[in-house]
């Protein structure tokens, strides 16, 4: 007998989550079926971060409980490392760290969202937002960036959204599932927007940071005005390549630091205390392995933007950060091999990995129902092979 809370019947399974799923089911009975819909960096994390982690277990000082918030001197590096690099004056105590970056989002809207209350979430979005607003008992409110304008939002678009009821803001820069990157004038333009309304707080996912093709990540914290206004989340999961390791951390204005550390007391109480250990090593050390990383995503763009213009009917801007591509493929509704009709990219991501065995997650789940999202984050040998199947699949539909 089922008794599940309306909560839990209502919340929406993360799209990414269930493609992959589908994927590791259909590997589990012999099919070759190539993985491009998880973000996950296919690079180990560095040797010297693993070393870290080794030596903190060596020591046998961290295997209590940590504070909630995170070890003092890792929330210090943090806090070192947001003004070194970000130009974000956050104190330790503004640093609170969480199992991962999503945990940290979900702690900022149990905090701050009162039922009925309305965030302003930039479309095409990181397919948990939404749930974890709704979880808290708010409401997103969509504005959406489109192919042409880089999927970017305006500062006229987002002033058109805020109504008594916006408690929030929230966007990635660079952008999950987008790759794009808003540079510091257009943060100035959506900043001033901001200052307007003394109640809202703005929520900037900055967890692909290191990821950014443009020579220069902006933080719209760092702007005037906007370092009491701004929660950053970020992590090592991306950068770093410890996506396993579930370390995220946020930078926030005191009341919503201890608010979200309040919020995670009840929930899971701290990071694990190994993990901190290995972020310690990670943010107090060179960042050569994250640069030669980013380079080696950066030659897998222009690879992938290169084999997907070979496609009839994809449409890709050129994503300047993170590791995905979100091509336009709404030439292909309507169209039919004789036995499915592809109506939706959903439909698409579904006809892609029955007939090529690659596995890619529909753009409904971030907002955009032409799109679907590819990610790059994979060997070279498995992005060559996946997009010719993929081209090869998609010449049977007309």
């Amino acid at each position: 007998m089922e008794m599940l809370s309306d909560r839990i019947r209502n919340m929406a399974e993360s799209a990414t989550l269930a493609m992959a799923a589908k994927a590791r089911e259909l590997k589990a009975k012999g099919v070759n079926v190539i993985s491009l819909s998880l973000g996950e960096p296919d690079f180990k994390t560095p040797k010297h971060i693993q070393e870290g982690a080794k030596d903190a277990i060596d020591t046998e000082k961290y295997f209590g409980y940590p504070p909630v918030n995170g070890y003092l001197d890792v929330r210090q590096a943090i806090s070192d490392k947001f003004k070194r690099e970000n130009g974000l004056a956050y104190s330790a105590d503004q640093i609170v760290i969480s199992n991962g970056a999503k945990q940290s989002i979900a702690n900022i809207f149990q905090a701050i969202i009162n039922e009925g209350d309305e965030v302003v979430v930039f479309a095409p979005f990181w397919v948990s937002y939404s749930a974890l607003i709704e979880l808290a008992g708010g409401i997103p409110v969509y504005v959406k960036g489109d192919i042409a304008s880089d999927f970017k939002v305006t500062a006229d678009q987002l002033a058109a959204a805020i109504t008594p009821k916006t408690k929030a803001l929230i966007f990635s820069s660079p952008c999950n599932p987008t790759g794009s990157v808003f540079t510091k004038g257009e943060l100035e333009e959506l900043s001033k927007v901001v200052l307007k309304h003394d109640d809202l707080v703005v929520i900037a996912d900055e967890i692909y940071e290191h990821i950014n093709y443009t020579g220069a990540h902006a933080s719209i914290g760092a702007l005037p005005g906007m370092i009491d206004r701004t929660v950053t989340v970020n992590g090592m999961a991306k950068g770093f390549a410890m996506t396993g390791w579930r370390v995220g951390y946020i930078g926030a204005p005191l009341w919503l630091a201890k608010a979200c550390n309040k919020v995670q007391g009840q929930f899971t109480s701290a990071n694990c205390g190994i993990a901190q250990r290995a972020a310690f090593t990670a943010l107090t050390s060179d960042l050569g392995p994250t640069y030669e990383m980013s380079k080696e995503y950066l030659r897998r763009r222009d690879l992938v933007k290169d084999l997907l213009d070979e496609i009839p009917g994809f449409k890709t801007n050129i994503p300047q950060g993170a590791f995905y591509f979100f091509p336009d493929v709404s030439a292909y509704f309507g169209k039919s091999d004789g036995e499915t009709t592809i109506n939706t990219a959903g439909d698409l991501c579904i006809y892609i990995l029955d007939h090529a065995q690659v596995s890619l997650v529909t753009g409904e789940a971030f907002g955009d129902d032409n799109c679907i999202r590819l990610s790059y984050a994979a060997s070279e040998e498995d992005l060559r092979e996946a997009i010719k199947r993929i081209k090869e699949s998609l010449s049977k539909l007309s």
